[in-house]
């Protein structure tokens, strides 16, 4: 799945917030809402599924190597996450869907040939 199918395979309100990226697959997703646990076990290539909507999330997107961050419940994104992604090329993402659905969703289409 490339970043720029996720928004319609995932079928579930999403919305691009920050869609200046380059184009690449997706290779896995991780779901969290600890940035540190991310930065220890999050791959590259990857979507962040989380809760936190602020800039630090995209930097730690960026040290790992995260393609795409979505944010879950519909939560406010702050204009500073959005250049911050922006600049590191981190494709943005909201929807009011919650964390589990979206992994599983997610888990579901990265698995379809």
């Amino acid at each position: 799945m490339l970043i720029s199918e996720l928004e319609s395979s995932l079928g579930i309100g999403m919305e691009v917030a920050q869609g200046d990226y380059s184009d690449r697959e997706l290779s896995t997703g991780y779901a969290s809402d600890l940035l540190s646990d991310v930065m220890a076990n999050a791959k590259a290539d990857g979507v962040l599924v989380t809760v936190q909507a602020h800039k630090n999330a995209v930097a730690v997107a960026s040290l790992v190597g995260l393609a795409a961050i979505v944010v879950c419940n519909s939560r406010p994104l702050p204009d500073d996450m959005i250049s911050s992604a922006r600049a590191e090329g981190v494709a943005v993402f909201r929807t009011p869907a919650t964390a589990f659905e979206v992994s599983g969703r997610l888990w579901a289409g990265l698995r379809r040939p």
